[in-house]
């Protein structure tokens, strides 16, 4: 009999431990769960590391923002540029519409305020 493609290789009752809580769940109730909140996004692929590095480039570049000191403006644009070019690529990776198009408008809004610092 063939494995559907949701199938594990897991037991259903096989016990697994939250070891943050101590609480113990089977792999059946993990799986049929409404109440148990469980990742959609996979771990350690291409798109994770982007995501995660541009997050974090972002607040990098807000951090220099709310500093307010006027001479690290370009700073602040370079790396929300970069950030925003990066989630653009996410959006692309994902095929969703809204985080590339977001990103990828504000990525030529910032990338033309990189411009324009640079030759006035």
């Amino acid at each position: 009999m063939p494995q559907s493609e949701t199938s594990t290789d897991l037991d259903p009752t096989e016990i697994i431990t939250n070891e943050a809580t101590g609480t113990e769940y089977t792999v059946a109730e993990i799986e049929n769960s409404s109440r148990i909140v469980k990742s959609v996004t996979p771990y350690y692929t291409a798109d994770w590391y982007i995501k995660w590095i541009a997050s974090i480039i972002v607040l990098f570049a807000v951090a220099i923002r709310s500093s307010g000191v006027p001479e690290l403006q370009i700073w602040d644009i370079f790396l929300s540029w970069v950030g925003a070019a990066m989630w653009a690529l996410v959006g692309f990776m994902w095929k969703d519409r809204a985080i590339l198009l977001l990103n990828g408008v504000l990525g030529l809004m910032l990338f033309s305020g990189l411009i324009a610092e640079f030759f006035k």
